[in-house]
């Protein structure tokens, strides 16, 4: 199934997507994770039925345009973008699928505007890592002065697409070759030289806040839509793995684990994922 290309104007921002599925199926927006792109549901979406879905280059991410200015990227502007591409498809109602911080992203959705989503597919993510408040003023300062550096540092050009997608295969969690490529190809330009990154070099700086403690569970205690979370054995558990204990305090998420790493929904593992999102979604 080859996917269709979509395209939205996001004030005065092109947002690319790519859809599988028709107009009149279930619809799902799809969130990919940090750095990666829409092509993060590749495997996994040909095997989900009857659904619409549309999985979209975030931005900064992919072949989306770049937020302007030299500011971070920020979780809520991503917030704001879904409702917007939810209402350019005419969607007042719909599901949400999303991998790592795409997942984060779905769940602050879900928690902002409960009565649209209809039900949520969490990928080794749900909720931002929150923050003292006392730690407000430095975080804000440390976020303006990196996105300024960053801004400005020159890209890192790899000879050849096999360099970028070996780079890619051994990021902060490692990939097959195959599905490094997948995400290498939608992620990067040719320039003279090689290839560099499409992804705006400025998601490396940190957010300008982070939600307290008690903001994270305003928000997740908001959401109505039936959720299932999806954890794998050798991903976010063993990097933070206070996360499964987090998770009981919100008894209304439905939580699962499969054996695989953090992006085993473009990996071997794509299946089963597949099998816990259509008997849920």
């Amino acid at each position: 199934m080859q996917p269709q290309a979509r395209v939205f104007a996001v004030d005065g921002l092109e947002l690319c997507a790519q859809q599988w599925g028709e107009e009149g199926q279930k619809p799902v927006l799809a969130l990919h994770g940090w750095l990666d792109n829409s092509a993060s549901f590749s495997e996994l979406a040909p095997l989900l039925d009857q659904l619409q879905f549309v999985a979209l280059d975030l931005a900064g991410h992919g072949q989306s345009g770049h937020r302007p200015g030299a500011g971070p990227y920020n979780l809520w502007d991503d917030v704001a973008d879904v409702i917007s591409v939810a209402d350019a498809l005419g969607w007042q109602n719909f599901s949400l699928v999303g991998h790592s911080r795409g997942a984060i992203v779905a769940a602050l959705v879900a928690g902002a505007f409960p009565a649209r989503i209809q039900s949520m597919a969490l990928i080794e993510g749900v909720f931002p890592p929150p923050a003292d408040a006392q730690a407000a003023p430095q975080q804000l300062a440390d976020s303006i002065l990196k996105s300024r550096e960053l801004a400005n540092k020159p890209l890192r050009i790899h000879s050849s697409l096999a360099a970028a997608v070996r780079a890619r295969a051994q990021g902060l969690f490692p990939l097959s070759d195959k599905a490094a490529e997948a995400l290498t190809q939608r992620g990067v330009k040719a320039v003279e030289g090689g290839y560099v990154w499409s992804t705006d070099q400025r998601l490396l700086a940190p957010s300008s806040f982070y939600l307290t403690h008690e903001q994270v569970h305003a928000f997740i205690d908001r959401i109505t839509a039936r959720t299932r979370v999806i954890l794998a054995s050798a991903g976010l558990g063993q990097r933070y793995p206070d996360i499964r204990a987090a998770l009981t305090q919100f008894p209304h998420l439905d939580v699962q684990e499969l054996d695989g790493g953090h992006h085993l929904h473009i990996e071997a593992q794509a299946v089963q994922v597949a099998e816990l999102i259509n008997d849920f979604i």
